[in-house]
């Protein structure tokens, strides 16, 4: 008898859970992380002209709530945001949210990817959606690829309409000298994702196609969730999440452009003791780039 694989994706984490709501054929979806009740220590980091996001202005370190709930990353460009009030009324039936004297009101921060041309461009993430992949959520690991956020997710998208490629959902979970953390990449960049050797991922062999300025800026983003057990100030994970949008040059060229609108949420249950600081950013760097390396090999056809 073998025993059943282990877990190298971010629901090793026993902090948090992972549920996605997928539309094959409209090719969009959502995906849903999940906190304890108490919820997470949150910050994030947004980079690029035209980030989609709810609740962006929130994690900031210097605003008040601390903790977050739940986390949403969703296709269906802003419309998809739609999906947050799905888990947010699922999380309030649960009894989950801060307290305010009236009601309990669940923090669930939002971020979009632009996949309105990768399918039906009338489907959309709905508040069902997001009700839909909360009730999902579990321990298991992460199904990745064409799933959830990432399902209508594509890259190389400079290298004109020939050189386009699916993109996907890759999550990654890593462990060295103690310390350990989670990574979840939604990869829709205008650029190239890169192998360890820096050559494109899904193209032929060779450099098909000329660069190509898109017509839009708002059509591309990688979206990031970092998760760890150990205990982060809200600023810390503010530090930490500029440091997982950094890491992204080193996986996808060209990175950072004016036609990228990136963003990195980095969740800390604080369950176990502070970790150090720069082994917690070197293995964040890596799980970051690793899970946009899976997203991509998992949804080539």
């Amino acid at each position: 008898m073998t025993s059943e694989a282990a877990n190298t994706t971010l629901t090793a984490l026993p902090s948090f859970q992972v549920g996605h709501w997928t539309d094959a054929a409209g090719r969009t979806g959502c995906t849903v992380i999940l906190c304890l009740p108490e919820g997470a220590v949150a910050s994030a980091s947004f980079l690029g002209p035209s980030p989609g996001t709810r609740e962006g202005v929130l994690l900031a370190p210097e605003k008040a709530v601390e903790r977050v709930h739940a986390l949403l990353l969703t296709g269906g460009s802003a419309f998809g945001l739609a999906a947050a009030d799905g888990v947010m009324h699922e999380l309030e039936a649960q009894g989950r949210g801060v307290d305010t004297g009236l009601a309990r009101v669940p923090i669930v921060p939002a971020a979009v990817i632009y996949d309105l041309g990768s399918g039906d461009p009338q489907a959309r993430p709905t508040a069902e959606s997001g009700r839909q992949a909360l009730r999902a959520a579990s321990s298991a690991p992460v199904p990745c690829g064409a799933v959830g956020a990432g399902t209508g997710a594509t890259v190389s998208k400079w290298r004109g309409p020939a050189g386009i490629r699916p993109g996907g959902l890759g999550s990654v979970f890593l462990a060295e000298g103690g310390v350990s953390v989670g990574a979840l990449a939604v990869v829709n960049p205008v650029g190239d994702v890169l192998d360890e050797d820096g050559q494109p991922l899904g193209q032929p062999t060779g450099v098909p196609g000329e660069p190509h300025t898109p017509g839009t800026p708002v059509q591309n983003t990688t979206l990031l969730a970092v998760a760890t057990e150990h205990a982060l100030t809200k600023a810390e994970c503010r530090r930490l999440a500029d440091a997982a949008c950094a890491s992204l040059a080193r996986v996808i060229a060209p990175s950072h452009t004016g036609w990228d609108g990136d963003a990195a949420f980095v969740l800390s249950s604080g369950r176990l003791p502070a970790a150090d600081p720069l082994r917690l950013t070197d293995l964040t760097a890596r799980a970051v780039c690793a899970a946009v390396r899976q997203a991509v090999l998992l949804a080539q056809p």
